[in-house]
């Protein structure tokens, strides 16, 4: 299975936009995704506060389903059950559930109510993914685990430690799935795992039989602990930086190279059944961190790593098939650019953000700080103080006014554009993070100026 991962944590696309990305990417090689919905879940009752104002509906969901049925993508849904529960720990009514209470990362599995919330999240999403043979139960970076006291208390008790913690807490959410959904195959990440010792998880392996581990000695020690299949992770997007704008197309690519060596490698490492890779696309490091990459700005990106897996590594073939899929002239993987107009879903983004990230702050800082003018009879002083000499203000008057003008049209059609894809918060925190803080200081000085 190749699964490609949506991160709804951050910029969750509206459905129109899933509409068009949901037939590239099954042409593209993808026969299923990974749906981390966090707050975009319309959770009812009890659990409503954790709804994002822009969450998705009932309808939504619904629909999100038939289109991935329509194209041959399998729903996984991805539900956090341990760490990176920010969204829910962050409410004062679950704060009582944080393992250290200054963090809302990382729930305490000592007390009662944890696994009962848990059991009504789980309860909630997998009812409406009757359809989803699988689920994955996040349970990565578990931040702070043990340094509670109820954990403390807890190992100084059964002269346990973080590892067998970790493991009673995931078999107790385990025992959840397989007691009320029968049949129902459990995913989940493998950071945690690989500290804990075999013979603690050989104990535990017959209701964790699938997690997502790196390579070499970590597949020889789940083969040792009972696994009998593993699933791997790579990234398309989302991986070189919490605040990263543009997608970089050969780091990703080596990612890929990399993990087909091991899947190659795999029946000599360990006695394991490869069922399938995960392609992340990260959105946000954590429920609290800035918006990385968009979705169209990575799906060059996805489109190579895909075509990779499919074709068994970035053969003359793959390429053609990316350029076809994306009406593309060429791909430079090195400078991360692509050549030629584009024909994929938010291509008028990907270009726009290009322009950003290329011109945008280096423009405005070029005639801010180089003009000469500007620095000699416009400098902070004479503009707080409202004076200067019309004669040499006059100088880079037209030149400034056109610089912002320009930018301020180019920024209404970029506006425009991510309205199309994204809900409001989106496009406000998007333009806040990477447009305002130079378009501000050239909005300023023409103000000033004017």
């Amino acid at each position: 299975m190749r699964l490609v991962h949506l991160d709804l944590k951050g910029a969750a696309p509206r459905v129109s936009y899933l509409e068009e990305v949901f037939p590239f990417l099954s042409q593209l090689g993808a026969n299923g995704i990974l749906i981390e919905y966090e707050d975009m879940f319309p959770f009812k009752g009890e659990l409503e506060i954790l709804r994002s104002p822009y969450a998705y509906s009932e309808e939504d969901i619904e629909r999100i389903q038939q289109l991935a049925e329509q194209h041959k993508l399998e729903v996984v849904p991805l539900v956090q059950t341990f760490g990176h529960v920010e969204f829910i720990l962050k409410h004062e009514k679950y704060q009582h559930l944080r393992e250290v209470e200054r963090f809302p990362n990382s729930f305490n599995p000592h007390v009662p109510s944890t696994l009962a919330l848990l059991k009504g999240i789980l309860a909630q999403v997998i009812e409406k993914h009757r359809r989803s043979t699988w689920i994955h139960i996040g349970a990565d970076e578990v931040f702070h685990l043990g340094e509670g006291m109820d954990s403390k208390n807890w190992m100084s008790r059964n002269k346990g430690d973080v590892g067998t913690m970790f493991l009673k807490h995931i078999k107790e959410v385990l025992g959840f799935v397989s007691a009320q959904y029968w049949g129902l195959r459990v995913l989940m990440w493998d950071d945690m795992l690989r500290k804990i010792s075999v013979g603690a998880l050989r104990a535990s392996w017959a209701l964790m039989a699938h997690a997502c581990p790196t390579a070499g000695p970590f597949l020889t020690k789940y083969a040792e602990s009972g696994f009998e299949a593993v699933w791997f992770a790579s990234a398309f997007k989302g991986t070189t930086g919490p605040a990263q704008t543009w997608t970089p197309l050969s780091y990703h690519l080596k990612n890929h190279l990399s993990w087909l060596k091991v899947m190659q490698a795999l029946p000599r490492l360990a006695p394991l059944r490869f069922q399938g890779i995960v392609l992340t696309g990260w959105q946000r490091y954590d429920h609290y961190s800035v918006l990385c990459e968009l979705l169209p700005v990575g799906i060059p990106s996805l489109a190579i790593c895909l075509q990779t897996l499919v074709n068994g590594g970035f053969t003359e073939e793959a390429k053609r098939k990316v350029l076809d899929v994306l009406g593309l002239e060429s791909v430079q993987l090195e400078q991360s650019t692509c050549e030629g107009r584009g024909a994929f879903p938010g291509v008028e983004i990907y270009h726009m953000v290009e322009q950003v990230n290329g011109h945008l702050r280096e423009s405005i800082l070029k005639a801010l700080e180089e003009e000469s003018a500007i620095k000699g009879w416009f400098s902070p002083y004479h503009r707080k103080h409202h004076f200067g000499n019309p004669r040499n203000m006059e100088s880079f008057g037209s030149k400034v006014l056109k610089l912002h003008e320009d930018w301020e049209s180019f920024v209404r059609d970029l506006r425009a554009q991510l309205e199309r894809v994204y809900f409001p918060d989106t496009v406000e925190e998007w333009m806040e993070e990477n447009i305002n803080p130079y378009l501000d200081q050239l909005r300023d000085l023409v103000r000033d100026y004017r």
